[in-house]
């Protein structure tokens, strides 16, 4: 009796703060899949990501370094706190933010194609199938990100390259191309493309979709409201769940990426790497770096949904 009248009042609120009702979100949702709304989807996105990565970058390096320790073997691993201080000790405080260019320009493409793709395939689901519940909210963001890493993984090799090795900094991005090419062959560019993928539609799948949710549980069972305070306890939640399912993913990513530089036999694919690293290094080995993992992923969850959403309100876009 309590949740049948009290929740249709949530959902009528809802509607006022959105408007003069659903005809007025209707009419955004049409804006949003023109040309001009399809531009604001993609920069709002990008922009955002791209700000998130910019902040968190440095955490990012630690957790590719983490990632990569006793490749092959079982045995203590260095914490976050110890390599950071060996960091800056042996490389200087530039080295972490080895691999920035690649990253933010990363950032603009993959954030803008994986954020800017998930509404418009949710839209795609709600008129195809008359339903948006959260299978079809996974399926639209694990569709949004495998894509959109897909188009994107040279600039993620590159970024790894460079983040791993200091040697490279002078070099550069585009000459570390260059002699990826020209020594690894052009399919180089594409390492790790299969994990990676799954990595990011695992991600998208699992951020977008709990952050959705999330924001309707709490608008309709809590007294939060659409604002700050909704998007940071939305995004927390959604920057936990995505690094739990993600992180062994991330680490396997990382090494095939790497391949080259480490000193170990090489992996045949993803499940090979996942395969090798459970029988060398044990399950916390699929886990390493997974502090790190949090440590960024969920800041950078947090700026990019609240920022993401300022963002949609000055461009006039409806709430994620």
């Amino acid at each position: 009796m309590f949740s049948s009248v009290w929740l249709p009042r949530k959902n009528k609120k809802k509607l006022k703060e959105n408007g003069n009702g659903a005809f007025k979100f209707n009419q955004k949702r049409i804006s949003a899949s023109s040309a001009s709304g399809a531009l604001y989807h993609f920069g709002t996105s990008g922009i955002s990501v791209a700000v998130a990565t910019g902040l968190t970058h440095p955490l990012d390096v630690l957790k590719v370094r983490l990632q990569m320790q006793l490749v092959g073997q079982r045995g203590p691993l260095i914490g976050m706190g110890p390599l950071f201080v060996q960091v800056m000790k042996n490389e200087g405080p530039k080295s972490l933010y080895l691999g920035l260019t690649p990253a933010l320009t990363r950032s603009l493409l993959y954030g803008g194609l994986r954020l800017g793709l998930y509404e418009p395939s949710k839209y795609a689901c709600d008129w195809a199938f008359g339903s948006n519940n959260i299978l079809f909210k996974i399926a639209s963001g694990a569709f949004a990100g495998a894509i959109s890493t897909a188009l994107t993984n040279p600039v993620e090799v590159l970024k790894v390259r460079l983040q791993m090795n200091s040697d490279l900094r002078q070099r550069g991005p585009i000459a570390e191309m260059r002699r990826i090419v020209s020594k690894e062959g052009i399919g180089a560019l594409w390492k790790g493309v299969g994990p990676a993928s799954v990595r990011a539609a695992a991600l998208t799948a699992s951020q977008l979709a709990t952050y959705d949710e999330s924001k309707q549980i709490l608008v309709n069972w809590t007294p939060l409201e659409e604002g700050f305070y909704l998007h940071l306890t939305s995004s927390t939640i959604a920057g936990l769940v995505s690094t739990l399912i993600t992180a062994p993913i991330d680490m396997v990513k990382t090494r095939l990426m790497l391949q080259r530089e480490s000193v170990v036999g090489s992996y045949k694919n993803g499940f090979h790497c996942a395969y090798q690293v459970l029988h060398t290094e044990g399950p916390r080995g699929l886990y390493k770096g997974g502090f790190a993992i949090f440590a960024r992923l969920g800041p950078q969850t947090t700026i990019t949904f609240i920022l993401c959403e300022k963002l949609r309100k000055l461009a006039g876009l409806n709430a994620i």
